[in-house]
């Protein structure tokens, strides 16, 4: 496979929304499902695949929480014979989020809930439905481990505050337990992008507001990589020629999902916090010391959404944590392995954390 092919497909299967093949994964019905906001959303699906089997002493399950703009696919590259994620060694449970449009979203649920009358989902939200499926459908007691990039990350350290006795390891890739001040403006950005289109008619459109999703998928193209990824020319590695092949990509890309799914997803991330966990009223450096799990934090060095200084402190408030930055130009992205270097760092250091 040549190094452009390898590139192309991880792009795919980390992000291509509708990637996957029709009847892959599953549907787990969670019924009227009580949220944090204190509405009850009706007849909610939490979508999800499964790798490996589940051991017979069920100790071997380990979930894998979807990122923003992405899907069950996301840890495809790492969920091989002999990488990190062995299907052959774990039961890997790759689940999607609430509003990615496999799970209960925006796009496909009815009214009084369809579009953007779609209630806020906290990323508490998430993983409590993730927790009733492992415990529900697959009767464990206690799982090995979670593993997130993103907003994955944001629900893998979720995890280990909100189940504090049930998850053994915890992995979080470029990700952080609170979304600060900066990140909520920058996301209120992209979320203006959208709206600014006079399609989008308050999240009421007929069709997809195209100009509005172009203009969000430039807002993703500037963040995704680091300055010196750009200034380096590193795009050339994924056989983009320019800047500007790069805010194509990322246009094209946007414009598969639904606008209203984005929004959604977007207000989850703003909103994060595990301080607000019940029983922390608010202190999010509690929630943290609390985690009794074991914790590989890996930041990537470069990244502009979440930044490696507040990143660094806050794994500083986790006991006993292993810190190991991802040594990257590719910010962001780097954790989702799109370079060979990025996805060799991650799968060794998560090989050496699971043993």
């Amino acid at each position: 496979m040549t190094k452009f092919k390898k590139y192309k497909l991880l792009i795919l299967l980390t992000f291509a929304q509708f990637s996957y093949s029709e009847g892959q994964h599953q549907i787990f019905n969670l019924g009227d499902f009580s949220l944090e906001s204190g509405t009850i959303l009706p007849n909610a699906k939490l979508s999800y695949v499964t790798h490996g089997e589940l051991n017979e002493a069920k100790n071997n399950l380990i979930v894998v929480p979807s990122a923003y703009l992405g899907d069950h696919h996301g840890f495809d590259f790492l969920i091989e014979s002999g990488k990190a994620l062995d299907p052959n060694k774990y039961f890997i449970v790759a689940t999607d989020m609430f509003q990615n449009g496999l799970s209960s979203s925006p796009s496909n649920t009815t009214e009084p809930f369809s579009g953007p009358n779609f209630p806020l989902i906290s990323i508490r939200d998430n993983v409590k439905a993730g927790y009733k499926l492992v415990t529900e459908v697959f009767g464990v007691k206690r799982i090995y481990g979670v593993v997130g990039f993103s907003m994955g990350a944001q629900q893998a350290f979720q995890w280990g505050v909100s189940y504090p006795n049930f998850v053994e390891k915890i992995v979080g890739i470029a990700g952080s337990a609170v979304e600060y001040p900066h990140g909520q403006v920058r996301l209120e950005g992209f979320i203006a992008a959208i709206q600014a289109d006079n399609s989008f008619n308050e999240g009421n459109y007929n069709s997809p507001p195209e100009i509005g999703l172009r203009a969000g998928g430039a807002h993703w193209a500037s963040w995704g990589w680091s300055q010196e990824w750009y200034r380096q020319g590193l795009y050339k590695e994924m056989e983009l020629n320019s800047p500007s092949d790069v805010i194509n990509w990322f246009e094209e890309f946007v414009l598969t999902w639904d606008a209203n799914n984005l929004i959604a997803l977007a207000r989850t991330w703003q909103n994060n916090n595990v301080g607000n966990t019940p029983g922390f009223n608010g202190d999010y450096s509690k929630a943290l010391k609390s985690i009794k799990a074991e914790v590989l934090y890996m930041p990537s060095e470069t990244d502009m959404y979440f930044h490696i200084e507040a990143l660094t402190q806050e794994a500083e408030k986790i006991p006993g944590v292993k810190l190991r930055i991802i040594p990257s130009l590719w910010g962001h992205i780097a954790g989702a392995g799109f370079s060979s270097d990025d996805a060799e760092f991650i799968d060794q250091e998560i090989k050496e954390f699971y043993k």
